[in-house]
């Protein structure tokens, strides 16, 4: 567990713009920074507006040591070429199932490449779920908090509820909070609320439904948690002390 600092996480990517400086577009990415190393989650869909956000906020290319690719998607791989151009020495982290054109081009680049089928750790304070089957299979990211734990998903096309259990057996902590791609947009009310008794029932304290968990699913979340409902966009940050 980080217990040395606050860990600051800020939406880089996303269909929608927190701060209005940036572009939003359809996908995800997100930085956590304050552990032993820097995350970023996901890198959207296109690598020029993923570089222009991060430069909108200030953040230094260099900075980022690691990758951690949720699933196989263009909206949350699509900037990746990009980011390896400026800075090759960032590791990247993805399912072991990811097509050998893709790996060859990590690796082409120069670049370390870790292969995820298992759950394990990635640095302290932060874990791979390992990937989950659904279907399509996908990893989400862990961080292990003073205030419990954060589950970021990048689509959670295996199932929100899935993924927020698993992490909770993997690590046998309580859920602070759950953010990301929900994967919810379509479904019918009635399915939406019982994923939100779900979460209620799990214990998670706050949630950030964003990406893909639809406008219905983010206004019936808003609803049930009031303050301890995120509105997610690119460029909202979080801290946690």
């Amino acid at each position: 567990m980080n217990n040395k600092q606050s860990i600051r996480m800020t939406i880089v990517y996303d269909n929608n713009a927190f701060d209005k400086r940036l572009k939003p577009h359809w996908g995800f990415s997100c930085l956590v920074r304050g552990l032993e190393k820097s995350i970023l989650f996901d890198t959207g869909g296109k690598g020029k507006i993923l570089l222009s956000n991060m430069r909108m906020l200030g953040i230094p290319l260099e900075a980022i040591d690691l990758v951690v690719l949720s699933h196989i998607h263009r909206d949350h791989t699509g900037g990746l070429d990009a980011l390896l151009k400026e800075n090759p020495r960032i590791e990247v982290w993805l399912p072991v199932f990811f097509p050998s054109s893709l790996k060859k081009a990590v690796i082409k680049r120069g670049t370390n490449l870790m292969e995820v089928d298992k759950f394990q750790k990635i640095c302290e304070g932060a874990y791979t779920t390992g990937v989950i089957q659904g279907w399509i299979n996908e990893q989400s990211l862990i961080l292990d908090t003073t205030k419990g734990l954060i589950v970021v998903t990048g689509c959670a096309h295996p199932r929100i509820i899935k993924i927020i259990s698993k992490a909770r057996e993997l690590l046998e902590k309580d859920i602070y909070l759950v953010l990301g791609g929900f994967h919810l947009l379509g479904f019918p009310k009635n399915e939406i609320e019982e994923i939100i008794e779900t979460f209620r029932a799990e214990g998670v304290k706050k949630v950030g439904p964003c990406h893909c968990s639809g406008g219905e699913a983010r206004s019936l979340f808003a609803e049930e948690y009031k303050d301890d409902f995120l509105d997610i966009g690119a460029g909202k940050e979080i801290e946690i002390l």
